[in-house]
């Protein structure tokens, strides 16, 4: 008698939209429904949690009209090429896929979707509905963050680390490499024509754009890596165990998912590009050989016209 009962009452949540969407604006993960022009019709608790976006600003638009814009590790654009939405609901299959939304903050954020059609009773796809949630380690970072703070060695502005905390990982990773030999890579990145964002848009634009493409750069890397504040618009990462390959291709990977974000000014968006300078460590370093000598490649990178990476 308990069983039926509780199966009605089961039953009855199920078929009632309200209290379907509280279910499921408990669920963490980001989860809303398409029509089939990818339209967003449903958008639950999650959704806003992972992207910064209410449920007010996306419902009755369409993921690429300057709303989540995914793109993939090589920021190329996934609404008007390989939309796991618009495969799933053409091809009746269920799609996965990793990708990089853009914030409302305006940095890109890693996630993993997967994308089912939503199908009538004959099996018509009339929509689809999509789940996605944060690819990265949140509680690491937030451990990170909470040591950084305690030992002053947080950036205030950016959220990442400051410069004193860059030298002192750096330092630590040359010790390590001394000792057992463990390689690891520098990137060294400015933002190309900061100034110019300043004096057109004031600094309060400036230091969105500082967090944008502090947020950005540390969501491209990989967990085990660290992102920080070198000053002013400079900022380094230290990459372990990377062979020059992998350093260029992080590297890169970095700059163009930079590139393709921005953040709001007033209904316009205001973007900008970086100029890259990396390179492995090499015996004798030490952190100012290191810096400088990442330093020196990214100044040719600007040489070079800017949004570019050099290697050396």
């Amino acid at each position: 008698m308990a069983g039926g009962d509780s199966r009605s009452k089961l039953l009855e949540v199920l078929s009632s939209p309200e209290l379907l969407a509280g279910l499921v604006d408990e669920i963490p993960d980001g989860v809303y429904i398409l029509d089939r022009d990818r339209r967003i019709m449903y958008w639950n608790k999650g959704a806003s949690d992972i992207s910064g976006y209410g449920a007010d600003e996306v419902i009755g638009k369409r993921c690429q009209d300057n709303i989540l814009v995914h793109v993939d590790e090589r920021a190329r654009p996934l609404c008007f090429g390989n939309c796991p939405a618009k495969k799933a609901m053409e091809e009746d299959a269920t799609c996965e896929s990793d990708a990089y939304l853009h914030h409302k903050g305006g940095h890109r954020v890693p996630i993993h979707i997967r994308v089912a059609p939503i199908k009538t009773s004959d099996g018509e796809v009339v929509g689809g509905v999509e789940i996605f949630n944060d690819n990265r380690a949140q509680l690491e970072a937030r451990h990170r963050i909470e040591e950084l703070e305690t030992l002053s060695l947080l950036d205030p502005l950016t959220g990442i680390g400051n410069r004193r905390h860059a030298d002192a990982y750096m330092t630590a990773r040359l010790a390590e490499y001394e000792r057992y030999g463990w390689e690891f890579g520098l990137l060294f990145f400015d933002i190309d024509n900061f100034k110019r964002v300043n004096d057109t848009y004031g600094h309060e634009v400036g230091d969105k754009v500082l967090k944008m493409v502090s947020l950005t750069a540390r969501n491209s890397i990989r967990a085990a890596d660290v992102v920080s504040r070198w000053g002013g618009e400079e900022f380094t990462a230290v990459l372990q165990r990377v062979d020059e390959d992998v350093l260029v291709e992080i590297a890169d990977t970095t700059r163009r998912l930079i590139r393709e974000s921005a953040v709001d000014n007033d209904g316009s968006r205001v973007s900008v590009t970086v100029s890259v300078g990396c390179t492995l460590v090499k015996a004798g370093d030490t952190v100012e050989t290191l810096v400088n000598r990442a330093d020196g490649l990214m100044y040719a990178s600007k040489e070079a016209g800017r949004n570019t990476v050099t290697f050396g």
